[in-house]
């Protein structure tokens, strides 16, 4: 039995020597308590710093660390789908370097896959101490939003971090998307998940890469991929305003047989003028977000692209079918 530590990492130089010692003694936990045995495989998502250095060191130090290394950065989701696709574990884990996510909650979480029916173990977090009120705000809104308008059941705080049974990381697996949503995903093709609550913890080194613009253009891509809602919204609010035309012609053509044609009324048409052009580009910007998604989805590049591997593979991967 064994199970596979997926860890994506970006400019993860200053946090790896604090998660490697770390998931090695979970590692012997799980061995002496569970005779599981637990690899660790770090992905390398194009790092600028020392990352892909240090996992060479650790491959060459320890038997159970492997490493899959990008040309350039393709983002975590990228990152995501190559480990689970090279994890050669029973059980697959997705967990992040800084410690945010706790290594220590791994044998709880195999227990419950053991002897609970449970094809999946969660993690979400139960406060957000020490982020910015404003991102908490964005961040619950987004989770209400998205459950209302969409099949993807989220929960709100939840993590990457999950340890999956073999079928359920194989049918992640077969969604091939090149504009992925993990979370959205992870919800989308079912299974049975247990939800383990945990306190919020701090990064253990180094800064987040996750600035508030990118989880906003992140929850964008949430949104787009797995719900039509904001078309339907386009096409409403184009109805709205047709109604609203055709009522403010019929108020213009009354007070003219009533009370002849004044000159006035600038103003009042510059702001019909600007409201109307308001729409029509917030509805062409939602099509366009959508385009924009098929076309890439229909040139099929791979996912990611492989240059190093401690498995010594030097190939492109992750191409959709």
């Amino acid at each position: 039995m064994m199970i596979t530590v997926v860890v994506p990492c970006y400019n993860e130089e200053q946090a790896l020597p604090y998660f490697i010692p770390e998931i090695q003694q979970v590692a012997k936990t799980l061995e002496t308590q569970y005779q599981v045995d637990l690899e660790v495989l770090l992905v390398n998502d194009g790092s600028k710093d020392g990352t892909l250095s240090l996992m060479r060191t650790y491959a060459g130090q320890y038997q159970n660390v492997r490493y899959l290394s990008f040309s350039r950065n393709f983002g975590k989701e990228a990152a995501i789908y190559a480990g689970l696709e090279h994890a050669k574990g029973d059980y697959v884990a997705i967990m992040d370097a800084d410690m945010q996510d706790p290594p220590a909650l791994l044998p709880q979480m195999y227990e419950i896959l053991r002897d609970e029916p449970y094809d999946s173990v969660a993690t979400r977090r139960v406060d957000r101490a020490g982020e910015p009120p404003i991102r908490s705000f964005f961040a619950r809104t987004f989770y209400k939003l998205i459950n209302r308008i969409s099949d993807a059941d989220i929960v709100d705080g939840a993590r990457d971090y999950r340890l999956m049974k073999r079928a359920m990381v194989d049918a992640i697996l077969s969604m091939k998307e090149y504009n992925r949503f993990s979370k959205g995903i992870f919800g989308w093709v079912g299974f049975r998940t247990k939800w383990l609550p945990y306190e919020n913890v701090q990064r253990v080194a180094g800064e987040t890469k996750w600035s508030f613009w990118k989880l906003f253009l992140y929850s964008i891509e949430g949104i787009v991929a797995f719900s039509t809602a904001p078309l339907a919204m386009a096409s409403v609010f184009g109805i709205i305003t047709c109604l609203c035309a055709a009522l403010a012609l019929c108020f213009i053509l009354v007070r003219t047989i009533l009370f002849g044609d004044p000159v006035e009324g600038w103003p009042s048409m510059m702001c019909v003028m600007l409201f109307l052009g308001g729409i029509q580009l917030l509805s062409i910007g939602v099509i366009g977000q959508y385009l924009a998604k098929t076309y890439l989805e229909t040139k099929h590049r791979p996912i990611y692209i492989l240059q190093e591997s401690s498995d010594g593979t030097k190939k492109d991967k992750g191409v959709q079918s």
